[in-house]
């Protein structure tokens, strides 16, 4: 509201006893405030009434485990939520919860294994109504590299539930321990296997994420493509609107990701506060949803039908690509990178999505900047195989090439750095 950098007006900061018959140790208790409404007069967030949410609609917050003689609550946490907030003050996308962050960096700064964090209901403190709409509070839960994997391969409040039964991981109040050295996983093997036969039933819930990537059409020179990265309506070319791009973005639900903790990457579109979630598990799913608009752009937006591209992906994006075909698309789904440094869009679909402008007859099709592409259960297990070496990518050098001449696909794992660039 100043002009200053931090979104976040303040965080209090609470001494909680905890709770001894439930077993929850004492704790600092962190609560932002300035994601949803404090002052109804349009200053910094947009007044609709008292019925919608206030603000993004939720407030952060965040349990430490006290240690012993602590006198006074650590402050790095707040500088933690003013992160977080400014990645939602910057993108106007919004967190609930099941989400999840990858970090890559200990939360305090020290040399901790809590490196990511999930988010999920606080446990004490339950939606209210204020006078300028409803404010829900989404608690940040600190875990592994391991735990957070696990989220994404099945699902963060699958996770979630595990670290509720493993005291020393957080507990019924899910309170992060920065001293944990032990994953749950190392803490009760027996818990690996509940998570296996999750993915295995379930799939993973992460139907997208904000990635560094982007994609070529090899089927004409690079200097005939003057549309390649725009929207043609008649024969008139334009950008990808807002309300376009706002559409693309629905896919991405259940663990937006923050692929980048220098610099939390904004995403050029409007606000919107439900981004497309996973419904029951079905083998039949869609890229429409009941609870948000259908993503299809709008009905004059050629579709263009491509024979042979290259999709590229700096390392981490690509390390998710076997998660992306193992625990969506061989479950009838379909999953979304979205670029974080421009308005490109690929999304992969499996023959059993409805509503995708990619067919069987044209797997490769395009709107403006996002492209479709359509796998069948065939292929998926063949990229599969070939992929394997994704799996332990810290056993392999940049730049990596996968091609299917036959498919006319190109998939290549390149350095951070080629992304950066502008001019690429």
């Amino acid at each position: 509201m100043l002009g200053g950098p931090d979104p976040l007006d303040y965080v209090s900061m609470y001494r909680n006893i905890g709770n001894p018959a439930l077993n929850v140790p004492e704790h600092w208790h962190y609560v932002s405030f300035g994601l949803s409404d404090l002052y109804g007069d349009n200053r910094v967030h947009e007044f609709t009434g008292t019925d919608g949410p206030s603000g993004f609609g939720f407030e952060l917050t965040f349990r430490l485990k006290r240690e012993t003689g602590e006198s006074a609550p650590p402050t790095w946490p707040a500088e933690l939520m003013q992160g977080l907030a400014r990645y939602v003050f910057q993108s106007e996308n919004t967190f609930c919860s099941g989400d999840h962050v990858s970090w890559h960096s200990p939360l305090d700064n020290s040399e901790s294994r809590i490196q990511h964090m999930l988010l999920t209901e606080d446990p004490q403190m339950q939606p209210v109504q204020t006078p300028f709409g409803v404010v829900t509070f989404l608690q940040i839960v600190g875990v592994c590299t391991e735990e957070l994997h696990a989220a994404q391969q099945w699902n963060g409040q699958g996770i979630l539930e595990l670290l509720r039964t493993v005291p020393v991981a957080g507990g019924p109040w899910l309170i992060t321990d920065m001293r944990r050295g032990e994953t749950i996983f190392e803490i009760d093997p027996h818990l690996q296997e509940r998570v296996d036969k999750g993915i295995e039933t379930d799939g993973s819930n992460l139907s997208g994420v904000s990635a560094k990537c982007a994609w070529d059409d090899l089927s004409r020179p690079p200097e005939d493509d003057e549309d390649s990265r725009s929207i043609c309506i008649g024969t008139q070319p334009r950008r990808l609107s807002g309300k376009d791009t706002e559409q693309i973005r629905e896919t991405l639900r259940r663990g937006l990701e923050i692929n980048s903790k220098p610099v939390l990457p904004p995403i050029n579109a409007q606000r919107q506060n439900g981004l497309n979630h996973d419904r029951a598990p079905s083998r039949k799913d869609s890229l429409e949803s009941e609870s948000s608009a259908a993503i299809i752009p709008h009905e004059l937006i050629r579709t263009r039908q491509l024979e042979s591209v290259h999709l590229k992906f700096n390392q981490e994006s690509g390390a998710l690509i076997p998660l992306c075909l193992r625990g969506r698309l061989l479950h009838g789904r379909h999953f979304t990178y979205k670029s974080i440094t421009g308005d490109t869009a690929i999304t992969f679909v499996s023959t059993g999505v409805e509503g995708a402008f990619a067919t069987e007859e044209h797997p490769y099709a395009a709107h403006g900047p996002w492209l479709q592409i359509l796998l069948t259960e065939e292929f998926v297990e063949r990229m599969l195989e070939d992929l394997e070496d994704l799996n332990s990518p810290e056993e392999f050098k940049l730049p990596k090439e996968y091609s299917w001449p036959e498919k006319k696909l190109k998939v290549s794992i390149l350095p951070d750095a080629v992304f950066d660039n502008p001019l690429h």
